[in-house]
């Protein structure tokens, strides 16, 4: 294995950092992160010098999609999902003398449509590329301009009881937080609406 290590080592002096150069999120959950087309670039550029090449040869992935209700802007009835995928996938890493070793790396994604496996997949090569070389960056970050804490994945709701309703009121939460944890007819939130109003007159 003296062939690919000097590679390795050879790829390690040349990809010395990366820079955090995208914002990733937005508002206060906004962060610096490294993109990875930047990632790919760098690293292709260095390890053909070195006679490297990597490919993927194996994956394991789970998906998890969570459907909820929820209304729009003009307060019409609409289905909303979250599809979290994540994959752990492994990567042959070839010298051109023959020698090879196996490398891995993980990556999760969350998206409201069919983009989650290709988020995942994307996280876990860069993950592996800058590990395995020891490239600085500081934090991985996501591979795409969608923090995570900007999707929202619901617990599942809970039934909504007269008592519980009229001690929400008193505490005042109003109703659109109410309908984020349980689930109301029209009636239940009109009555809900009347025990928050007299609760506000109290």
């Amino acid at each position: 294995m003296k062939e690919i290590a000097k590679a390795i080592i050879k790829v390690q002096q040349a990809v010395k950092g990366m820079e955090k150069n995208s914002n990733v999120g937005t508002g206060k959950n906004s962060y610096q992160g490294t993109k990875d087309q930047d990632v790919k670039e760098v690293f292709n550029e260095e390890m053909s010098k070195a006679g490297l090449s990597i490919l993927p040869i194996d994956i394991d992935e789970s998906t998890q999609i969570d459907r909820w209700s929820s209304t729009d802007y003009k307060g019409k009835p609409t289905q909303k999902q979250s599809i979290f995928t994540k994959v752990k996938v492994k990567y042959m890493l070839l010298h051109v003398s023959g020698e090879s070793i196996e490398l891995s790396g993980y990556g999760h994604g969350v998206d409201s449509q069919d983009k989650g496996a290709g988020k995942a997949t994307t996280y876990a090569l860069k993950n592996c590329l800058l590990y395995s070389f020891l490239t600085p960056v500081g934090k991985i970050e996501d591979t795409d301009t969608t923090h995570s804490d900007d999707i929202t994945v619901p617990s599942q709701k809970k039934v909504l009881t007269t008592p519980l309703a009229k001690d929400s009121a008193i505490k005042k939460i109003p109703l659109s937080e109410m309908e984020l944890i349980y689930t109301m007819n029209d009636d239940q939130k009109e009555k809900y609406n009347t025990l928050l109003n007299g609760a506000s007159k109290s």
